[in-house]
């Protein structure tokens, strides 16, 4: 990895700042390897997500992620398409939307048709949740008392053991799971229907939630965490925190920077959403944090914490014994 060296009149000190990380990469469970930056697209939709992609390779990303529920991966297929770069050059994931956790093996099909791809190199369990396949509105159909049409003797246990078979008919080169809990984790891994250890598990993380015990457990089987949201929801408070503030000014860098820096040394899996081009670029720059600087920014969830993507899944409960 490229580095260059700073000098600041008003920091007396050498920062060594590094120009990209794209080309990091974690490696999984089952041997395949992944970059630990991807473009989040969540809530990105038609031109904006598709030059979003463009811009996004353009600017050196390699992974995009998606997901049938985000409605986008048509125009994401195409901006793969028409950036002209190789397949085996690119790491693309989408997940399993709840309505279809009968049928991953023809839900993912329809994926890869949309994506115009033959093969995904990562799909997701996107919730651990099955929803009334014939319920209405057909996404997230809705019981007459407004809560969500969930099937409820159906264990996300027998999901992802039919996500085997996506697997096995190539597929996705690896599977793993999306909002899975300590609790759930741990009952999805001490089933015996569970042949395949998941390589990650992709979860909203970032300094006011982040992930400490489920990151443990994960580690110990193997599965890399991936973090969703990693600056927070939208107008969240996480870039005005005085902690990263004030480590973003030490390295002259912007606190985004620093809570990127902060996963890297985690070797967490992070997605960041932007449209701007200069920003997607921004996204790939790193910092060598001081371990003194982490252990802040491990400490300011003890002042702070929230988990900002909390949705009603009523009366199931995914994250109800979380940190």
């Amino acid at each position: 990895m490229t580095t260059v060296q700073t000098y600041t009149q008003t920091a007396p000190v050498f920062k060594t700042v590094n120009t990209s990380v794209a080309n990091k990469k974690v490696k999984f469970n089952d041997g395949n390897q992944f970059p630990i930056v991807g473009l989040g697209t969540w809530k990105a939709k038609d031109e904006d997500v598709y030059y979003s992609v463009k811009n996004a390779l353009d600017s050196g990303y390699r992974h995009i992620d998606t997901a049938a529920a985000y409605g986008n991966e048509e125009q994401i297929g195409k901006a793969i398409k028409d950036s002209g770069i190789p397949r085996k050059e690119l790491y693309i994931t989408t997940k399993l939307w709840s309505n279809r956790h009968h049928d991953p093996v023809g839900a993912i099909k329809e994926s890869l048709d949309k994506l115009q791809l033959d093969y995904v190199d990562l799909y997701l369990l996107h919730w651990p949740v099955f929803l009334n396949p014939q319920g209405t509105p057909a996404r997230v159909p809705l019981l007459p008392n407004g809560q969500r049409d969930i099937v409820l003797d159906w264990s996300f246990v027998k999901t992802y053991s039919l996500m085997h078979d996506v697997h096995d008919l190539g597929l996705a080169k690896s599977i793993g799971v999306s909002n899975f809990s300590v609790k759930n984790m741990k009952i999805l891994l001490a089933a015996p229907e569970t042949k395949i250890t998941p390589v990650v598990n992709q979860v909203e993380l970032h300094p006011h939630l982040p992930q400490f015990a489920l990151g443990e457990l994960c580690a110990q089987h193997g599965i890399k965490l991936q973090a969703y949201s990693p600056l927070g929801s939208n107008g969240s408070p996480v870039l005005k925190d005085e902690t990263l503030l004030t480590i973003a000014e030490k390295y002259g860098v912007s606190p985004a920077t620093v809570v990127f820096s902060w996963m890297c040394r985690r070797d967490v899996i992070y997605l960041p959403k932007s449209l701007n081009k200069h920003r997607l670029a921004s996204n790939l720059k790193s910092v060598d944090l001081s371990d003194e600087d982490v252990d802040a920014i491990n400490r300011i969830h003890k002042t702070f914490s929230k988990r900002y993507n909390d949705q009603d899944w009523s009366p199931m409960k995914p994250f109800e014994e979380d940190e």
